[in-house]
């Protein structure tokens, strides 16, 4: 009796791939149903390019100039520090590229490129038409600050730094909380009593008053207050990965590990933590917003980053303190909210698309259909 010969395996198609890697057809399915959402993908991509930007600041907005070609010779500011005396000045200090007599010494013998915005964010433009802070014009975009330096600068480092320490405070807070949160689940017992009792003294400390006392001791900065909201941001974390654990601890396949002699920590990293992952990554994105929105807030109550550091809470401040100057405020709210609005948007997509109840609803993948076309022709 012959036998029906077995089909060869198809290749695989370019939707089982994720940044080269091979990803199973549960992944893919979230992929597309994040994709799906539009509004929360193409706010994943506005804010990624944003801050792609930004990360690159002294290269969009700088008070030194790419490149300078004098005399024969190239050189780049932006990496070395040049004295004037090698262009040609009479003092061993660093170059003023925006000095007129600089600038003429270098221009008769060559020529300059600057970046788009031809300020740092703590450059102060001396040459101003009116008292600081200034209105938006063709030189300053969106005006000056009381001080006199670029609101654009500004505004593209402080959108830097904010980003960043949100970026951290999450990314550790997170670890942290994940890995006590799964020793406390799975062990239980004593051990998940005392450390529940912890977390509820710890969490009644006074996070604000400790950063005015520390305010008051020592300069702040922006390890000192990472360090500081770090002592409370992982509590959050803590709470998700315990209640799974608590669920899991005790499944068929965990006690199957526990006789086979695997050891706790591997069971925890590979068998617990794994289910503990979609509720965590869907927390980050709502935890990167609320970091974000701290900073700020420290920063409008002058408890936050040392004085002239890029900021976005000091320019809503100093919106707050000029209200002759309404593109201050107008500039710090505007950006504040836009980047907040981005951030939950992206929250709220990842959250869809890692939802069980949501995974197998709407349209399937592409690949999907293909394969479910090919079967229902093998059927017929």
């Amino acid at each position: 009796m012959s036998q029906t010969p077995r089909a060869a395996p198809q290749a695989r198609s370019g939707e089982d791939r994720f940044l080269g890697r091979e990803i199973s057809p549960l992944t893919r399915r979230r992929l597309h149903n994040f994709r799906a959402n539009a509004r929360g993908y193409w706010s994943f991509w506005i804010f990624l390019a944003i801050f792609f930007i930004t990360l690159f600041a002294e290269f969009v907005a700088n008070d030194k100039p790419f490149l300078v070609y004098h005399e024969g010779e190239l050189y780049t500011p932006i990496f070395t520090a040049y004295p004037e005396t090698a262009f040609g000045g009479e003092f061993e200090t660093e170059a003023d590229y925006r000095d007129p007599y600089m600038a003429a010494l270098i221009g008769d013998e060559g020529w300059m490129i600057w970046p788009l915005v031809p300020y740092h964010h703590t450059t102060v433009a001396w040459d101003l038409a009116v008292p600081a802070p200034a209105p938006p014009d063709a030189e300053h975009w969106l005006g000056t600050d009381d001080q006199a330096r670029d609101l654009v600068a500004r505004l593209i480092y402080g959108f830097r730094i904010s980003v960043l320490f949100g970026f951290v405070l999450t990314v550790v807070s997170a670890f942290i909380g994940v890995s006590l949160g799964a020793v406390q689940g799975y062990f239980g017992g004593w051990l998940d009593l005392l450390f529940q009792r912890f977390m509820e003294i710890w969490s009644g400390l006074p996070t604000l008053y400790l950063l005015i006392i520390m305010a008051s001791v020592v300069e702040p900065n922006f390890w000192w207050l990472l360090g500081l909201l770090l002592m409370f941001s992982w509590m959050g974390f803590v709470g998700v990965v315990r209640a799974e654990s608590l669920r899991v601890r005790n499944f068929d396949y965990i006690r199957a590990a526990r006789a086979l002699g695997v050891s706790d920590v591997m069971i925890m990293v590979r068998h617990i933590l794994p289910n503990a992952t979609v509720a965590t990554i869907t927390f980050m994105p709502f935890t990167l917003a609320g970091s974000v929105t701290l900073l700020t807030s420290l920063d409008f109550l002058g408890i936050g980053l040392p004085p002239g550091s890029a900021s976005l809470g000091e320019i809503l401040a100093q919106g707050k303190a000029n209200l002759q100057a309404p593109w201050l405020g107008l500039t710090g709210f505007f950006t504040i909210a836009v980047m907040l609005s981005l951030l939950i948007f992206i929250g709220e997509a990842v959250r869809d698309a890692l939802d069980p109840r949501k995974l197998f609803v709407g349209e399937p993948p592409p690949a999907e259909q293909a394969a479910e076309a090919q079967a229902a022709e093998g059927a017929g």
